[in-house]
Formats: structure tokens, sequence, C-alpha cells
């Protein structure tokens, strides 16, 4: 197969929808000599942030000069997004010619009683592939959905990340904070030390309880005061300059050392909270090859690191302030929300418009309750992606918080009609999923 055809083989496969579970993928990566086994993990769950934390402990690992693997789910424009090697996405001919290898192996597997592999696992199992081929050092690797019954819990890590908890996924993770967090807490692996932002305390209780039945050191991330060496084994502290705590500096005290005003590429308070978790699993990382995380190496890559879609900010030639990020839950939209508050004013907006399209499994009453009453005009639109939300649906969640709603079906369509008429001092919000941003059209 060619790139063209692997990838419609793979979208192929969304037919069989999710098998959340171990057995299968551990039976397709035993035929294939267990490549998941190869290097070292660093795995990352939780409701919001993951992506952000696996994608800046990659660079801050990459920048103290280890190989480095990333896995991320989902992508933003391209599938190739999703496994990354030295920051860089797996080429079109690796990607076809490792598709193209796994997939006698997933038809034989379909025969047995393990059944027919999924989209996410094949994905998953490519990823673990080329990472062997290429001898990565390590790999940080986000979960798909959950933790415990995620494809991806199937590696031995050296240290696991747990960033925070909400409510999401509630039809398959459960209808609480605590049952959430059970699930999540599912790759907490005995012995390994567990890093958590995880702030609602019915799931940090849950977290701590798991953590303690596996013998798992567990380390808690918070924000305080990190003027002196506040940092602990057990307590990483993380502050911010109050007057642009948005988009200003961080400082991290970990018990190795405290790493003070580090500038961040990426805006948003909470992105300062997920450098401070991958601050900690790169300096747990690095502690288990026996050697120290040097300074210079975070101050580097916080610095360089951005990812697609998360608070994307374009300046419209002529017209208004385009934001772009994948918020997609009640969590991430509030965050979000807090961060559009700190734009409006340091760019003087008087407007706000909210482009929104979501997939299934995410609730949009929360996400709209969060981002729709700062907006003059919300326009629902529908990402191209089989698991869709009707704009319909979200459309009506956002009538109870605002006046003006329309909907424009069509992603592109929906984003130029917010775009056509605004003016320098509006504020264009495209959000709800990253496959919406991807769509947005505005990737440069």
């Amino acid at each position: 197969m060619d790139f063209d055809e692997s990838v419609q083989y793979m979208s192929g496969l969304i037919r069989f929808g999710w098998k959340l579970g171990n057995d299968r993928i551990e039976a397709l990566c035993d035929r294939l000599d267990n490549p998941h086994r190869r290097c070292s993990v660093v795995h990352v769950a939780g409701t919001k942030g993951k992506g952000s934390t696996t994608g800046l402990a990659a660079a801050i690992l990459r920048q103290q000069g280890f190989l480095v693997g990333a896995y991320f789910s989902p992508y933003v424009y391209d599938v190739r997004e999703r496994i990354q090697v030295g920051g860089m996405p797996i080429p079109r001919e690796d990607f076809a010619r490792l598709v193209t290898s796994v997939r006698p192996h997933i038809e034989a597997l379909a025969k047995t009683e393990h059944g027919q592999t999924t989209e996410f696992e094949l994905k998953t199992i490519v990823a673990f592939l080329y990472f062997a081929e290429r001898n990565v050092e390590f790999a940080c690797v986000e979960v798909g959905i959950g933790g415990r019954m995620d494809a991806t819990n199937i590696v031995h890590p050296v240290v696991t990340v747990i960033t925070n908890i909400g409510l999401d996924h509630t039809e398959i993770l459960g209808d609480t904070h605590a049952k959430i967090a059970v699930e999540k807490a599912g790759i907490i692996k005995p012995g390994i030390r567990c890093i958590t932002a995880t702030h609602n305390p019915d799931a940090l209780e849950a977290i701590r309880q798991i953590a303690s039945e596996r013998g798992s050191p567990l380390t808690l991330v918070q924000s305080g005061d990190t003027s002196g060496r506040t940092g602990t084994a057990d307590l990483v502290v993380w502050s911010v300059d109050e007057e642009a705590c948005e988009f200003g500096p961080v400082s991290i005290a970990t018990a190795e050392n405290t790493y003070a005003r580090l500038t961040m590429a990426m805006g948003g308070l909470y992105q300062r909270e997920n450098a401070a978790c991958a601050v900690a699993a790169a300096e747990a990382a690095c502690a288990d090859r026996g050697s120290a995380l040097r300074p210079e190496a975070v101050r580097r890559a916080l610095a360089c690191t951005e990812l697609p879609g998360r608070l994307t900010i374009r300046r419209i030639v002529g017209g208004p302030l385009l934001v772009l990020d994948g918020a997609h839950n009640a969590l991430a939209a509030t965050a979000l929300a807090s961060a559009i508050s700190s734009l409006r004013l340091t760019h003087s907006i008087r407007e706000t418009r909210l482009v929104i399209g979501m997939v299934g499994g995410h609730a949009p009453e929360g996400v709209l309750a969060a981002l729709a009453p700062g907006a003059s005009l919300v326009i629902a639109c529908s990402p191209s992606w089989k698991r869709a939300q009707p704009a319909e649906t979200i459309a009506n969640a956002a009538k109870t918080h605002c006046a003006d709603v329309r909907i424009i079906e069509s992603v592109p369509e929906a984003v130029q009609a917010a775009i056509e008429d605004a003016g320098s001092d509006t504020l264009v919000l495209v959000t709800g999923s990253f496959y919406t941003v991807g769509e947005a059209g505005h990737k440069d």
C-alpha cells in the first residue's frame, strides 16, 4: 500500500469503534516481537493537558540529548502528527510500509478469539514499531481514552503522569470524578513514580489509594510559592507572575532544582501546570538513566515548543484575531475561557465570536456554558468525522447562553462567516475538537 491507501485502510477500521482492553493489542505486539518493550516510556493520562504534557516532556528530553519518540491522540492536520521521532512526524513512506506490514497480522488475528483490531490499536502498534526501528531512548506516550483499558497500557513505563481529571467520556469511564480517576490511574505501575496535577479531591483520593496499593511513589503538582526550594520528592510547585499569568514566565520548584522564570511558547495558565508535570516527568526519566536534568534543557524546550490547536493565535490581515484551540470538554473549556479573557484585554477586543464543532463522547453543555456567555455570536458546525456531533445539538446547547446562534455545517464555511465582516477589535474562537481546528484552514 502507498500512503493514501494505508490511511484509507486505517480509516476503514473506524467502523469497529472503540474496544477497550489490552488482550488484543498484546497479541498483536507478540506477533511483531513486542516492539513496545524496546524503549523507556513516559506514560501520560488525564482529561485535560495530556497531549501538551506529552509534547513538552518529549521536547525536554530531546534538549537533554536523547532520541525521543512521541505518540499523540488525536492529530490536528495530518495523521502523521500522532507518531513522531526527534520532533518530526513519521515519513509517509515509513507510515505506509509499517501499516502494510501489520495488515496480515490484523487479518489473521481477526479470525481468532481476539477479533478485529481497531483503528486506534493499529496506530498504536505502528508507533511502537517505528520507535523500535529508530532505536529511540525514550517514548512519551499519550493515552487515548481512560488508561486502565487503553491500548497504550501495555507499556512498562519509567514514570507515569495523570494531568487533571474532569467529567468526560462518562458513558465509558464512569459518571463521577472518582470513577474516572480509577480508570486513569490504571496506568500506575507497581513501584513506578506517578506524577499528578489532579485538583478534584475525590479523584485525587482515588489516585492516592491506587498508588499506595501498588507501592508507587506519588508526586503532586500544585501552584504555590516558588521563591524558595519548596519542591520535594512528593511535591512539585509552580508559579507565575500575576500580571501576565496566562502568557508570562513560569517558575517550577522540584526536589532536584528550581527552574526560575521559564519563557513558554504556548499560552494559557494551564500550560504552565502542564510544563510542571513535564519537568517532573523528565527529571524522573533522567534519574532512571542515572543522570540529572539540565536546567538549560528545560529552558530551551519550553521556549520553543508549540503544538497545533493549543491556543494557536493568528492575526487575520485587516481583520480579527483568530484563536484555534481543541478544547473538547468542560474542564478544558473553562481553562480556555480564562485565556480568552486575558487576550481580550491585551488585544483591546470588544467582540468575541465562537465557532464550535464537536465529536461524540463529549458533552456540549459544559463547553458552551464556559465559552458561549462571552460571545456575541455562536456558529455551530460539524467536522467531517464519522463520530461528529450534529451541529443542531451544539446549537441547542448554545441557545441557553447566547442570543445569536447559527448553524453552518461546514467548518471552513463557518469560520469564513465568522471572519468576513469582523474588524480588528473582534476575536474569533474556533474550538470544540482538534478535528474542527484541523478543518478551519488556518494552519500557517
